[in-house]
């Protein structure tokens, strides 16, 4: 593959990424990526900014600032302007407006209370200071919740970083302090997590400047301290009191230039350090990476297109009213109801109710909660007990004296105290029943709102427009019987 067929690749993917983002899914496939992790106030913004060579186009504050993944892809072009793949046609030349666009769109699925999606924002930006590269900015590891934000926000984000960087296709860029101990690195804790070996991690050690004096990250590195197969680089981004006074990045990459040329403990290496080396490193990195995975990744786009064109070909001479589709159609609805009914039963259903207990749950509920409670109501009187069994004794042995408690007597009082237990356990059985019931007709509903006949041309339901719900659900109880 020649040098031009080298540069096309991360274009390439760039093009699969938007149109898969576009449909709402990703087909499966696992593209080639860059996913960039760290802790709150790590430096993941000013990396970012930095290879853009743009003031403050990310937001920025306290807390957590990013609660949308950010698709990131930097395009080498004459002209400097941004795009958003949900504002089609429209051109971002000032990156101010860009910043309040990412914030607007992120409150437009999340609400202001500072709660998270996994859905992401695609952010292109085009520019003559950049190489080509694709990064996506996960939101910061947080402990502790803040606002409105649900008790195990620290749990919701680390399942939507592990959505990301637990595919085998996936670089980790793992974004750290100097001035934290590496060894509590939440960056690099997670990343060991999925790349145990450091073959597809690469560090990034930010704040090199604010270490204290007479300590320094020399063995990190140069990759003594926790080694990576793709190492670690040094980075110096601009200071708080910087950004409040709006410093050029040019200035401020020459001065992190300066610094790493006139550190004792760095200028050896300082040909390998720094935001221009990181950035030609991660577009090498990037382009390598999609050329080792394309192989795989072409054979698995040419094995779903087979297997849509089989679809689209045994749906080419559909007949809405062959008996058989309609047959299949029913036979795969009660398969799926089945399978959905289990779920809700077993407590593995694919959505969590988190305000009421429903299915499995409140049966199991009824039985170990309800149930003891009503035996427990129920009267006992020990006295009366005793006196029966007394009467059931003699009564059995009648003239003569025994020695034993006769089978007979033990029956007989044993079903007597058993009738008691039947009005609780019907009880029981109708809160059961009635919870099945429930459970029945929610499955029902499930299927009625995704079981139309696929292929059937006067079906008017897609799952993109619920909004046809009701007439395609009636026109599938009149029509799609057998």
């Amino acid at each position: 593959m020649g040098n031009r067929g080298m540069e096309d690749l991360i274009p390439l993917i760039n093009k699969l990424q938007d149109a898969f983002s576009s449909i709402g899914q990703t087909c499966n496939l696992d593209l080639p990526q860059i996913a960039v992790v760290g802790g709150q106030s790590a430096g993941k913004s000013s990396v970012l900014e930095n290879f853009v060579g743009r003031l403050d186009f990310l937001p920025r504050g306290s807390g957590i600032v990013t609660r949308r993944p950010l698709i990131l892809q930097l395009v080498n072009s004459k002209a400097e302007y941004a795009e958003f793949l949900h504002c089609k046609g429209r051109k971002f030349v000032d990156f101010e407006e860009v910043r309040l666009e990412i914030e607007a769109e992120t409150d437009r699925l999340t609400g202001s209370n500072k709660g998270i999606s996994p859905i992401p924002i695609n952010l292109r930006v085009y520019s003559p200071n950049v190489l080509n590269l694709t990064l996506i900015d996960l939101p910061g590891m947080t402990k502790v919740a803040v606002g409105d934000q649900p008790h195990d926000i620290e749990h919701q984000i680390r399942d939507m970083l592990m959505q990301f960087i637990t595919k085998e296709s996936c670089l980790v860029l793992a974004v750290t302090p100097a001035n934290s101990d590496l060894a509590n690195s939440d960056a690099l804790k997670i990343a060991k997590e999925v790349d145990p070996q450091g073959l597809r991690t690469i560090g990034v050690i930010t704040k090199l400047d604010l270490m204290d004096e007479g300590t320094d990250a020399r063995d990190i590195l140069e990759n003594k301290l926790l080694p990576l197969r793709r190492g670690y680089i040094g980075v110096v981004n601009r200071s708080q009191k910087d950004i409040d006074g709006k410093k050029d990045i040019r200035v401020a990459l020459a001065a992190e230039r300066k610094f790493f040329l006139s550190h004792p403990a760095y200028r050896h290496i300082a040909e390998r350090m720094g935001t221009p080396h990181l950035q030609k490193l991660l577009n090498q990195q990037l382009t390598n990476h999609i050329r080792d995975t394309l192989p795989g990744l072409r054979s698995k786009l040419q094995s779903q297109l087979l297997s849509l064109e089989k679809e689209v070909e045994e749906y080419k001479n559909f007949r809405p009213d062959d008996p058989t589709r309609k047959t299949k159609a029913l036979l795969q609805m009660v398969q799926q109801f089945g399978v959905d009914f289990e779920k809700c039963i077993e407590g593995s259903g694919d959505q969590v109710d988190t305000s009421n207990l429903s299915g499995g749950a409140k049966i199991n509920r009824i039985f170990h909660e309800r149930f003891p409670f009503e035996l427990v109501k129920m009267e006992f009187d020990e006295k009366e007990l005793r006196k029966e069994i007394s009467y059931a004794i003699k009564n059995i042995h009648g003239v003569r004296t025994g020695l034993f408690t006769p089978d007979l007597a033990f029956e007989a009082i044993v079903k007597k105290q058993i009738i008691k237990l039947k009005e609780p356990c019907l009880k029981c059985i109708d809160l059961v029943i009635q919870e099945l019931i429930n459970t029945v007709r929610q499955c029902t509903n499930k299927v009625s709102l995704h079981g139309h006949l696929p292929g059937c041309h006067t079906c008017t339901y897609t799952p993109q427009r619920p909004a046809n719900f009701r007439a395609a659900r009636g026109h599938f109880d009149a029509r799609h019987v057998l």
